[in-house]
């Protein structure tokens, strides 16, 4: 077990390395903002990573307080499923009603990778692959229909 201080280490060491493998990826190098994360410029979308013990994930959340609008977007989501899931092999994993720790009810769309565990820095390489592909890939995805759900509101 990690002590609270180790643990944060460990974090902290996790994401600065995340963000050195995500500077040599050649679509990314120049860009002083890598990653969309909240910046989609939808109210209440954005994006995730969530690294765990037993997984991995990159998530394209919604996370609108209003339940009849959120459910609206995600149906309009669910429209463009096929763009959303291109590139993805074995689609995405769609969950309309995703609980938080928090017990907040949110919209998820979301790939993940079972095996790897981010407190051993020998599965970090893995890790990273699968963050940086897939989040890539699922931000091209929403930026293909960013303006037709942004005109549909």
């Amino acid at each position: 077990m990690y002590s609270k201080e180790e643990k944060k280490k460990l974090v902290r060491d996790f994401w600065n390395q995340f963000d050195e493998y995500s500077s040599q990826i050649p679509e990314l190098m120049h860009k002083k903002k890598k990653w969309m994360l909240y910046n989609t410029k939808i109210a209440g979308v954005t994006f995730k990573f969530d690294v765990q013990r037993k997984y991995t994930a990159v998530i394209l959340e919604l996370s609108q307080r209003n339940e009849k609008r959120r459910l609206e977007m995600y149906e309009k989501l669910e429209s463009y499923k096929a763009i959303i899931e291109e590139g993805f092999e074995d689609g995405l994993i769609w969950d309309f009603a995703f609980v938080r720790e928090s017990g907040q009810e949110v919209c998820r769309v979301f790939t993940e990778l079972e095996g790897p565990d981010f407190h051993r820095k020998s599965d970090w390489e893995a890790i990273f692959e699968f963050m940086a592909t897939n989040m890539m890939r699922l931000e091209n995805s929403f930026l293909d229909i960013r303006d037709i759900l942004q005109q549909n509101k």
